[in-house]
């Protein structure tokens, strides 16, 4: 009975009543978290129409809109990633054979089940997104799920034999060879433009200093910014030195000193940990508390479930001779994300979902934000970092990221407040994009 009185309550939301010609929606009596960092609302009122928030406050009356009744309710805006990967994920495999049409359209859809609203995938997508304009249709709206920005093709150091869904990566041997690398990439117009700056545990060529100084120069001349993969404190201080604007993942070899952070401060540099993909190279060697929770079920490819709960799997990530540091590097990151949060570092949301099937799409933004809170940081911290900040990293913050007057309407509706349990942003009654209620999260959906 529950859920048939839920599914007919959305099945509202969905639809005008008869004869009503006016797109005017109030939403009426709800808690809202505006994203802003000010503490939740009860009482409020949003007032919607043309897919944008035509006002919040409490008691607005408008005999012309169509009223919903949202008494006990929650509101947070749609979650932003700034770091995700689409369209390579399928089943147990990560390939570019899996990139296409259908199956990126697939993984906006699970994000937006989650109620994330837009994601930045961050150097691995393929010219079928911009050939045929489906990038740039998802950000105007006009395709069902997340909107999505591209950080086109990444930058790396040369290998022969790369990864099929990295292969076309940009991989210059010369500081000669980076201007037109640069330009290429640029002709997809990227929000940014990624480059992985790291030696993947001692198994890899580390990119030179040189090489990505002249990626930074070029990105800079086209008026592009730079968001780097790397791992080391010393990496991350070289880079912040030559202008870098994105540290893509958390600083896991040690915890940072106060020059690294008053320097980040001082350039605006932006800070995305992913603590959930540090979480994922060690936690299935135990049995992780949410693994039977359905939404995290619904979030994994076929088949991904069977092999993450196999007494081998867990074996062979319990014995790995990384097991013990992948853990001690979590815990750094932990730390790191604290010391940058106190300094006023902008810190926004990336998860890097998506660029492998442990790494799960819409449940790890959720726990990401879970992690945060666990790292020290408030509940209303997590979400304004995964709204509002996020929406900044992107660019988007004047449409987005915020429910504010003037901005579209996207938000989340959950059926219980996370101002005090961030792990209540996972009871999700509605996702509204654009003023419309377009899904009714992954369980239900």
């Amino acid at each position: 009975m529950k859920n048939f009185l839920l599914i007919s309550t959305l099945s509202m939301l969905s639809f005008s009543a008869p004869g009503q010609t006016s797109d005017r929606i109030l939403i009426k009596n709800a808690t809202v978290i505006d994203g802003t960092g000010a503490a939740s609302k009860p009482g409020t009122d949003i007032l919607i129409s043309g897919g944008k928030i035509l006002n919040i406050q409490p008691k607005i009356q408008d005999s012309e809109a169509r009223q919903l009744d949202m008494t006990g309710k929650t509101i947070i805006p749609a979650l932003i990633c700034a770091h995700a990967h689409v369209g390579t994920l399928k089943g147990t495999t990560a390939t570019a054979g899996n990139y296409t049409r259908e199956n990126v359209l697939a993984h906006l859809k699970k994000y937006q089940d989650y109620g994330v609203s837009a994601v930045l995938a961050m150097g691995t997508d393929r010219p079928i997104i911009f050939d045929n304009g489906l990038r740039d249709s998802t950000v105007a709206g006009l395709l069902p799920g997340a909107r999505l920005y591209s950080a086109g093709y990444g930058f790396n150091t040369p290998d022969s034999n790369p990864i099929s869904w990295m292969n076309l990566l940009q991989r210059p041997k010369t500081v000669e060879e980076v201007a037109p690398m640069v330009a290429h990439v640029a002709k997809v117009k990227p929000t940014v433009i990624k480059m992985w700056v790291d030696d993947h545990g001692g198994n890899a060529q580390k990119m030179k200093p040189e090489i990505y100084k002249a990626i930074i120069n070029e990105a800079h001349k086209l008026g592009i910014r730079v968001a780097a993969h790397l791992f080391y404190a010393d990496d991350a201080k070289l880079l912040v030195e030559a202008g870098l604007d994105i540290i893509a993942h958390s600083i896991r070899d040690k915890v940072v000193d106060d020059e690294l952070l008053k320097q980040m401060r001082k350039k605006g540099v932006i800070y995305i940990p992913t603590l959930a993909l540090d979480q994922y190279n060690f936690v299935y060697g135990d049995k992780p508390s949410w693994i039977t929770d359905p939404f995290f079920q619904a979030s994994l490819e076929p088949g991904v479930l069977e092999m993450i709960t196999g007494s081998d799997y867990s074996t062979k990530i319990k014995f790995s001779s990384d097991y013990e540091k992948n853990k001690a590097a979590s815990k750094t990151a932990f730390i790191n994300l604290k010391k940058m949060n106190d300094a006023g570092v902008m810190i926004a949301l990336g998860t890097d979902s998506g660029a492998y099937p442990i790494r799960t799409q819409g449940f790890t933004e959720h726990l990401e934000m879970e992690l945060m809170v666990q790292a020290g940081l408030t509940p209303m911290q997590a979400i304004t970092i995964s709204t509002k900040n996020a929406a900044r990293a992107l660019r988007i913050a004047d449409d987005t990221g915020t429910l504010e007057k003037g901005k579209r309407a996207d938000f989340i509706v959950l059926t219980s407040n996370p101002e005090n349990d961030i792990k209540n942003t996972r009871k999700i009654e509605a996702v509204w994009k654009g003023g419309k209620a377009v899904s009714k999260g992954p369980v239900l959906k």
